[in-house]
């Protein structure tokens, strides 16, 4: 469990009040890979599968979700010295800024991934929701049509929306954490996600069957 530990802001005031913040989850990994590059692989461990379920329901294609995902975790251990922990009271135990920072580089990385598949994609993202999950094979074709139009909703959103739905949904982050790697406020967010949700609410409604007339008898 994440401890409280004191800290100071800004190394050259040196008579700075010491401020009380929460140990980010990841610090000690963070900081045993800063020190030895090798010991990187904890963090790329922790991180593989979220960063590559991100990546696919965004590309909707395993092989360029694979490119974008090593992409991603080479990025992030090349400029790990940069890296800076910003870690604050009010984000709780068991957060972590470096999570957010390495989600930023993961949607700029996909973002130029989409562009490349752009001209030759082959892969709808409802396809994404149903290879997600192994037991979709075994599931009724009714649930299955459900989970493909619900996808098929959700890619249809604006494309602010459809990220704040798939990192909350999908990687399952926190409102504080999508507000950084969206680079919005937390209601901003909360705000993407309401919209998107009715939206695809309204895109799931039962659509009213056509009338259809018999012929009239002359």
């Amino acid at each position: 469990m994440a401890r409280p530990v004191l800290w100071r802001a800004g190394a050259a005031r040196k008579d700075a009040a010491p401020r009380l913040a929460h140990l980010d989850r990841d610090r000690p990994l963070v900081e045993a890979a800063q020190a030895d590059p090798t010991q990187f692989d904890a963090l790329y461990r922790r991180y593989l599968a979220p960063v590559y379920s991100y990546a696919y329901y965004e590309l909707g294609d395993h092989h360029a979700a694979e490119d974008a995902t090593e992409k991603t975790f080479l990025a992030a251990l090349t400029n790990l010295e940069r890296f800076e922990d910003r870690a604050r009271p009010a984000d709780g135990d068991g957060s972590s800024t470096f999570k957010v920072w390495l989600f930023q580089i993961a949607r700029n990385t996909i973002a130029n991934e989409r562009r490349a598949l752009r001209r030759h994609r082959t892969a709808p993202l409802d396809a994404a929701a149903l290879a997600r999950d192994p037991l979709d094979v075994e599931r009724d074709a009714t649930r299955r049509d459900e989970a493909a139009a619900a996808w098929r909703a959700v890619g249809k959103l604006p494309d602010d929306r459809r990220k704040a739905v798939v990192l909350r949904f999908v990687d399952e982050l926190s409102t504080a954490e999508i507000a950084g790697v969206l680079g919005r406020s937390e209601g901003a967010v909360r705000v993407l996600i309401h919209r998107a949700l009715r939206s695809v609410a309204r895109e799931l409604e039962p659509k009213p069957k056509p009338i259809r007339r018999g012929r009239t008898e002359r």
